[in-house]
């Protein structure tokens, strides 16, 4: 399969490239805009990149929610969606809207399965890397259902390595050449392999859950590498809101199907409704707020 590939960059909701960074005409995929109170401010980190390529921003297209994503509903450029009309970014790409973005040089997205499947199905025009890759990345993204052997394989080399920009690429390139080439799938099998041990960790750290009313609270601080996501879900075996926090950092999270809305209890402005993460000094204030919470 011949496709042509972009220029690559990945980021994050708290992280973005330069604008000088990304070449020519940009599109950015399934990154959320800068949540208030997380450390950053959509000032800072969303709309200097936004103002930054000006005219050579083609597209943004992301599905998490922000009370800003009124402010750009005018803008074309903007495909923007809650998580709740869409559990995950690649099932917003259809053909339509590759053609409408027109040429494109560079794609910045997220680095987790559903930002590099985006990716793989936009260099492709809007088509699926392969049957299913959507509902993977939903599953995946959402934590409801079970993805295939393919999708599951993929999102654990990525937890294990999430800072390998390479790795990042190949899982790109897997992707956008049809998802069958066993070369290419032989290092991210390998990869998915070193999260056992990030698991056992986690599994180590929940031992030391404490529950009280629906939130169950754990210190990870000075803890080993661990799977993060892994850990908040075994909380959410013990109650509803899961609270894990480590040296830097607090996080909440529930359950996607759950109804409870972090952002609306916590007093912040965008993010994920069901994952919110603080600098730690904020702790005190997170758990007096989930306390309270019926």
């Amino acid at each position: 399969m011949s496709v042509r590939f972009p220029q690559l960059s990945f980021g994050t909701p708290r992280k973005l490239p330069r604008a000088s960074e990304l070449q020519g005409r940009v599109v950015v995929l399934d990154i959320a805009f800068a949540a208030e109170g997380s450390g950053t401010s959509f000032d800072k980190v969303t709309r200097k990149l936004i103002d930054g390529l000006g005219p050579r921003l083609a597209m943004w297209v992301d599905h998490h929610d922000h009370v800003l994503h009124a402010r750009y509903a005018d803008d074309p450029r903007f495909v923007l969606s809650t998580k709740a009309e869409h559990g995950a970014c690649p099932e917003m790409i259809t053909p339509e809207l590759v053609e409408r973005a027109g040429p494109v040089d560079t794609l910045c997205c997220h680095g987790d399965f559903d930002g590099l499947c985006s990716a793989a199905k936009w260099i492709l025009g809007g088509v699926e890397p392969y049957p299913g890759a959507d509902d993977d990345a939903r599953a995946i993204d959402t934590r409801i259902g079970t993805p295939g052997e393919r999708g599951m394989i993929i999102d654990r080399a990525l937890r294990a390595r999430p800072r390998d920009d390479g790795l990042k690429g190949l899982v790109v390139r897997f992707l956008a050449t049809g998802a069958t080439d066993s070369n290419l799938f032989v290092p991210i099998r390998e990869a998915a392999e070193e999260v056992r041990r990030m698991e056992d960790e986690a599994r180590r750290i929940a031992r030391g859950y404490e529950v009280e009313g629906g939130i169950a609270v754990v210190d990870a601080r000075g803890a080993k590498s661990f799977d993060k996501t892994y850990l908040l879900l075994l909380g959410q075996e013990r109650a509803r809101i899961s609270v894990v926090h480590d040296d830097t950092t607090v996080t909440a999270a529930a359950p996607f199907d759950s109804g409870v809305d972090l952002l609306s209890l916590l007093g912040l402005d965008g993010g994920m409704p069901t994952r919110v993460s603080l600098p730690r000094e904020r702790l005190d204030h997170v758990l007096d707020r989930l306390r309270a919470v019926p």
